[in-house]
């Protein structure tokens, strides 16, 4: 018997396009074997006919008219890999009127509009794959959406940002300031020209808006805190080892009884958790469930073969469902039912950093502020002798109510002798202490 004929309308032929294109030639026997289905791509949407490219590719196969792939009856699967809101939204839309199966790995567009083009995918009874849109080649989407599905998700938090977890990790490891690294991780291409979509923390954000939709059933849109990894020094580092932490950029989401938190910053990882030993340009999600207790996913985050990786299987999945799986009713709660959590309610211990002129007393109109907010201090360490007279003063707090943390560091910042803004790093409660 014949194996069924599924063909593939891509746009865009960047690096993950590229991939794509690699593993569906190379492994397309055992693409075939595995699945029951030959798939073929029949068309590729570029910006540029005469550009030299990766991969070699038949001229024949590429065009820079979406129509040729939207409007195409024969092609079944249309495979987004361009990115961006607009055009990229009225593509999707259009190929799913069509009746033409999804597969995106555009967190930006799905964090925006996921409610629309999921609710349209259902009504046109076709499925919408996005597992590399979170996480490059980790399974977590598939793993929640389907080997999960028999829990309620408690939390999920993890380190969804290679790039910024590859610049802490040499900043750790090199004590070396966060610039230096940052412009050697552009020259190795592990950082855009421009860095800040991630060491702003907006691609994480994006991600755990994606998560948080996944666990919980409520997409938080602008209910994302987001603080990025600018602001962290190589004294910050030191001092997160002395104290038995390293520092990580998590994004982080939880249910709790007042609502759903949502948040993505630095924070400081206890060295014993699995978290603390991942590095470099990798990817790590925890989870927790009802169920199932606690389970890490840990690989590779970014990069043309792990996120291809992710974008290949969601093509065998949608193959799959236009014989065998039929599309769920997407559920959106809304807001109004979920309320997200403000930062300012969260309960954590603090890492507490200031700057402060070295004369005698100082620390004591630092704990006089904090204890007139209930802010109990678990450890203090304070530095001797740095240059000008000005010395770092480091406290890591007891767990307290951060909007209570907060208007205590206002005080302490307006004493004579604070130099500098405090900085404030929330730590990652011990497990069973969460």
């Amino acid at each position: 018997m014949k194996n069924k004929e599924i063909k593939i309308g891509l746009l865009g032929l960047g690096t993950v396009g590229s991939g794509v294109w690699e593993i569906l030639k190379n492994n397309a026997a055992a693409i075939e074997e595995r699945s029951g289905i030959k798939f073929q791509i029949k068309k590729i949407l570029v910006h540029d006919l005469k550009k030299k490219r990766s991969v070699d590719v038949p001229a024949s196969l590429l065009t820079i008219q979406p129509n040729d792939i939207l409007e195409d009856p024969e092609i079944d699967i249309v495979v987004e890999l361009l990115g961006g809101i607009l055009p990229t939204q009225n593509y999707i839309l259009k190929a799913i009127e069509s009746g033409k199966e999804i597969v995106t790995a555009n967190k930006a567009l799905l964090a925006e509009k996921s409610e629309e083009i999921f609710q349209k995918a259902y009504e046109k009874s076709v499925s919408v794959g996005f597992e590399a849109s979170v996480a490059g080649g980790i399974p977590i989407i598939q793993s929640i959406r389907e080997g999960f599905v028999g829990n309620q998700i408690e939390e999920m938090y993890g380190i969804i940002n290679g790039t910024c977890n590859y610049i802490l990790s040499e900043m750790t490891s090199r004590k070396a300031d966060f610039h230096s690294i940052l412009k050697e991780a552009q020259e190795a291409g592990y950082a855009e020209a421009n860095p800040d979509f991630d060491v702003k923390g907006i691609d994480a954000a994006q991600k755990l808006s994606l998560l948080t939709w996944l666990a919980f059933g409520v997409l938080p849109h602008q209910g994302v805190y987001v603080e990025g990894i600018e602001k962290i020094t190589p004294l910050d580092i030191e001092y997160a080892q002395k104290l038995g932490y390293v520092i990580k950029l998590l994004g982080i989401t939880r249910k709790q009884e007042e609502g759903i938190e949502a948040r993505v910053h630095p924070t400081m990882v206890p060295q014993d958790h699995p978290l603390a030993r991942v590095n470099g340009v990798f990817n790590a999600v925890f989870l927790k469930g009802d169920a199932v207790g606690e389970a890490m996913f840990l690989g590779r985050g970014a990069g043309m073969m792990p996120t291809a990786s992710a974008v290949v299987s969601d093509i065998i999945r949608a193959g799959l469902s236009r014989s065998v799986l039929k599309p769920v009713k997407p559920v959106f709660k809304s807001e109004s039912m979920i309320s997200m959590v403000s930062i300012n309610e969260l309960h954590s211990e603090y890492y507490l950093r200031f700057s402060v002129v070295d004369k005698p007393g100082v620390f004591g109109q630092i704990a006089g502020c904090l204890g007139e907010a209930n802010i109990g201090i678990a450890a203090v360490y304070q530095k001797e002798n740095e240059v000008d007279s000005k010395i770092p003063i480091v406290v890591l707090t007891h767990k307290t109510l951060e909007k209570n943390l907060k208007q205590a560091l206002e005080k302490i910042e307006k004493l004579e002798a604070v130099l500098d803004t405090p900085t404030l790093i929330r730590v990652l409660a011990h497990s069973g202490n969460k």
